[in-house]
């Protein structure tokens, strides 16, 4: 491959600086127009590997036109094309082929509710392709063309991928083939974004844009660190690539099944914030904060609660809230897991039992009721049958957030109106005196259930 060619590629690039420096002394004083041969010489060699990859890796790059028949609608204009009764939506994108007997690689969203998929190769042949399987947890399909002696890809490690590395995106944004942008990797483990039910991004620089969605992310040995995915914003310079670990995985699965089986622990978190660790006790060094555990669910038989910290999975510590998503995601279904929790001030120890993660987990979570009147600027209200109908509330909560004074403490901490509270520094709120008895003091953790989600919130007197 083009890595035994250029085995260091730090070395190119350093060259590279020196020769714009170079050159840009030279500019300086035209009367000693001198350039730095060595240099430039560096920068000619890391440009040569650069082109080098892009022919090594686009032969393995497919461009991917898809169709989507629109029902009939009336006279009204499609938004994406078409109108009046019915039409024919068109699209596309890129994919990579993942073996030489024709599976194809790209995301689910390029070929989602296609009802004809055609790829088109590097060589200018065009097949009609059918839908192996799809996992929208991670964006990802596989695709399947009747062809063999195909150039497939080569995977990196996304693992041991390091930010900062030059990488390389092969792609067709808006439908121009081949088109190849240069970045570097400018961060890992991104997450948090709301695209996905599972996020765990590279973040790259190198220019992606709509139709390089399904291509790849390389490095600059040619292999492939990530599948292009998403941007925020065009023209914002910053694109998000699913790693080749995740990859890789999901796309056996999805050649031999269909479809993708992964752990699941039935549980929901949040980041621990600093303001969240003065509540929990102890002194925390990261963690991941459970904030919600399915009835009946792997966790909650491991005896795992919501206000738990899990710190360490087997051997992998736990930093962050994706840490633990990342290192479940890494096991199989049924496996046994010993997971490392704070409790309080105590340290335990819980084994686990992996279920299958649902397709969507939208799961109701554990928890327990509140209500309250105007404590730090909240007006709380008792649940009664009626306020559950109109808030169509069918949990076990028992007090709602009726109204929250703009500029008060309550509003800084982010409480809003129809929040339900479940509990007051770690006791169950039954009653509106309950969330009054916790604010005593000033301050208290308010575990709030909202919009089918539940999260831990501090809330204290700026006075």
């Amino acid at each position: 491959m083009i890595g035994t060619m250029f085995r260091k590629p730090w070395a190119l690039v350093l060259g590279a600086t020196l020769m714009v420096v170079a050159l840009g002394t030279a500019a300086a004083s035209p009367g000693n127009a001198v350039i730095d041969e060595d240099a430039l010489s560096r920068a000619v060699a890391f440009e040569t590997a650069l082109t080098s990859v892009a022919e090594s890796v686009s032969p393995s790059v497919v461009s991917i036109q898809v169709e989507v028949s629109r029902p009939q609608n009336d006279g009204i204009p499609f938004f994406f094309g078409g109108q009046g009764r019915g039409g024919i939506v068109r699209g596309g994108g890129s994919g990579i082929i993942l073996r030489s007997d024709g599976y194809i690689l790209t995301n689910n969203h390029v070929v989602a509710e296609a009802s004809r998929i055609d790829v088109r190769l590097q060589n200018g042949k065009s097949y009609p392709a059918t839908l192996v399987g799809s996992d929208s947890a991670t964006d990802l399909a596989m695709l399947k063309i009747e062809a063999t002696g195909l150039p497939q890809a080569e995977f990196a490690s996304s693992e041991r991928a390091r930010v900062g590395q030059f990488v390389i995106a092969i792609g067709s944004p808006f439908g121009l083939d081949y088109t190849v942008t240069t970045g570097v990797l400018s961060a890992k483990g991104r997450g948090g974004i709301g695209a996905n039910e599972i996020e765990d991004y590279l973040q790259t620089d190198a220019s992606i844009n709509p139709g390089n969605s399904g291509g790849p992310l390389v490095d600059l040995h040619g292999q492939v660190l990530g599948i292009n995915t998403m941007i925020i914003g065009r023209g914002s310079g910053i694109g998000f690539a699913i790693p080749s670990e995740i990859a890789q995985r999901v796309a056996e699965q999805l050649i031999q099944s269909g479809s993708v089986k992964r752990a699941w622990l039935g549980v929901s978190f949040q980041e621990i914030t600093p303001e969240l660790a003065s509540y929990l006790g102890g002194s925390f060094d990261g963690g991941a904060l459970i904030n919600g555990v399915v009835p009946n669910g792997p966790a909650q038989k491991a005896g795992l609660q919501a206000g738990d910290v899990v710190t360490a999975v087997g051997d992998t510590q736990i930093r962050e809230g994706h840490d633990l998503l990342r290192t479940v995601l890494r096991h199989g279904v049924g496996e046994r897991l010993s997971l490392e929790i704070r409790r309080g001030d105590e340290v335990k120890n819980l084994l686990l039992v992996t279920g299958e993660r649902p397709a969507e987990e939208r799961a109701a979570v554990q928890g327990q009721g509140a209500q309250g009147t105007g404590m730090l600027g909240l007006r709380l209200e008792q649940l009664t049958p009626q306020l559950r109908a109109r808030l169509r509330y069918e949990g076990d909560g028992r007090v709602v957030v009726g109204a929250v004074l703009p500029g008060s403490d309550a509003d800084r901490a982010g409480l809003q109106p129809g929040d339900i509270i479940l509990q007051a520094d770690r006791k169950e709120v039954a009653s509106v005196g309950d969330v009054r008895t916790a604010l005593r003091d000033g301050k208290a953790l308010l575990y709030i259930e909202r919009g089918g989600q539940r999260f831990f919130k501090p809330i204290a007197s700026s006075k």
